[in-house]
């Protein structure tokens, strides 16, 4: 065959000018699809290879797209399975390998010292850079691919099994666990009901006090007739140690309370978590399907990894420091601020200069606003650092099975106004309070939500 009529495989090599053009597009094929050097210059048996992988990735692709916007819950839910994602990180691998190859091969095709010598560098680091950003690019997505794995199987339940919504709606308890150097344990200091209904996704978040006495426990709760019910009344009465707060690190520390739910750890669960939601249910009159768990010791690290958040301060809070305001470290001061993971730590725990119940607000508000910067783009740009922080701060009992749904719901959550509840002086008194104010307070509050 002659030069005339296959040029690009049976080129003038006795022609800078020509090889030079040859080059270039040989370059911009192998880079635009892959494979397709080869079917014209080189190996049509590689070429083959090369496009009809980039083409069904490109299909792939393309599907996956249309799928997104058609049904959005079906791609988290391939991405949340771990055997589709070690598919996907085998796929990444071996594509970025392929590229590798041909990319080197249509470097060879090029034929660089038959080429003007003042093209040879730039179409050498020209193809070195493709090299890196595609196969480079692949190779990280497989890495990405590996963090999401390992998240999601660290964090996530995988053999819970799914529950129901209950009267339409998933009631998750979120606690915020404090295990300081002047306590002995992990002990909830924020707890929170996210009420969710399971049509909508519109979300009212309940606000529980840490110091809430006398809870009734619900029917069938191992709790009552043991020491946590001392005074035989079926809720925990038994004086100024009887906080809520209190029930986590008291199972947790004697085998024997703990042996009152012998089934949590093998639900991803713990004793203290169990305890904590049979009281809240109690409490509430309301069914708790799952629990979020979060260390507040490594709460700033996930404000750091989404960037920051954003707080409208209304007064003015001592960083630090004691009830009488010495060693203060420093003040947020009141207006917009863009906080760090430190400072919103501090605006969550500070209480120095107001009441607990103004810090269970200010860490409703500081939920609100996480929830509401969790977007896809920000997640994406800033995936590894949330991925390793979520890792290392949440436990939860929601399995791997239901985390399509609730990420689907989630987003629906974030696009709605949040209700918020906070069981609080003057409406209730923490040390007496009466139930059937609290429970009529929260059956009010979700009623109205379902009315909006």
């Amino acid at each position: 065959m002659s030069t005339t009529s296959a040029p690009i495989r049976y080129p003038d090599v006795s022609s800078p000018k020509v090889m030079t053009a040859r080059a270039w597009v040989l370059v911009v094929l192998n880079f635009v699809l892959p494979g397709s050097a080869q079917v014209l210059a080189g190996n049509r048996k590689l070429g083959r290879l090369g496009l009809g992988c980039t083409l069904a990735l490109i299909g792939l692709a393309v599907v996956g797209m249309v799928v997104y916007f058609i049904w959005p819950q079906m791609i988290y839910s391939i991405l949340t399975i771990e055997w589709t994602l070690w598919a996907l990180q085998i796929v990444l691998i071996a594509y970025a390998i392929l590229w590798v190859v041909l990319t080197l091969d249509a470097l060879r095709l090029v034929r660089l010292v038959r080429t003007r010598p003042k093209a040879r560098g730039w179409i050498a680091a020209f193809t070195t850079i493709l090299l890196v950003v595609v196969a480079g690019g692949a190779g990280y997505g497989a890495y990405l691919v590996n963090v999401t794995r390992d998240t999601v199987s660290s964090i996530f339940a995988v053999q819970a099994a799914a529950a129901p919504p209950v009267n339409g709606r998933y009631n998750i308890l979120l606690l915020g666990g404090d295990a300081g150097a002047d306590r002995d344990g992990l002990r909830p200091d924020s707890m929170t009901v996210v009420s969710i209904e399971a049509d909508t996704g519109r979300a009212t978040m309940i606000g529980i006090p840490r110091d809430l006495q006398q809870v009734p426990f619900p029917k069938g709760s191992p709790l009552i007739g043991s020491d946590f019910d001392e005074n035989g009344t079926g809720s925990y009465d038994c004086g100024s140690d009887c906080q809520i707060s209190f029930l986590y690190p008291r199972m947790e520390a004697y085998p024997e309370y703990a042996a009152l739910y012998p089934d949590a750890e093998a639900q991803g669960s713990n004793p203290g978590i169990e305890a904590t939601k049979d009281a809240i249910e109690g409490a509430l009159d309301i069914s708790i399907q799952y629990y979020v768990l979060i260390d507040m010791q490594g709460f700033a690290q996930l404000i750091d990894a989404l960037g920051g958040v954003d707080i409208n301060v209304t007064e003015r809070l001592p960083i630090g420091g004691d009830e009488n305001l010495n060693e203060v470290e420093g003040w947020i001061e009141p207006g917009e601020q863009h906080m760090d993971g430190t400072t919103a730590l501090w605006y969550a725990r500070s209480r120095h200069t107001t009441s607990d119940y103004d810090r269970m607000g200010r860490q409703r508000e500081l939920q609100t606003a996480i929830l509401t910067q969790f977007t896809p783009a920000n997640v994406l740009s800033k995936f590894q650092g949330i991925a390793n922080a979520g890792a290392d701060v949440v436990k939860t009992n929601v399995p791997q099975s239901t985390l399509a749904y609730f990420l689907d719901l989630a987003l629906k959550t974030k696009s709605l106004p949040i209700d918020n509840v906070e069981l609080v002086p003057p409406q209730v008194d923490p040390e007496n309070p009466d139930w059937d104010t609290v429970r009529q307070t929260v059956a009010a509050a979700m009623v109205l939500s379902s009315a909006k």
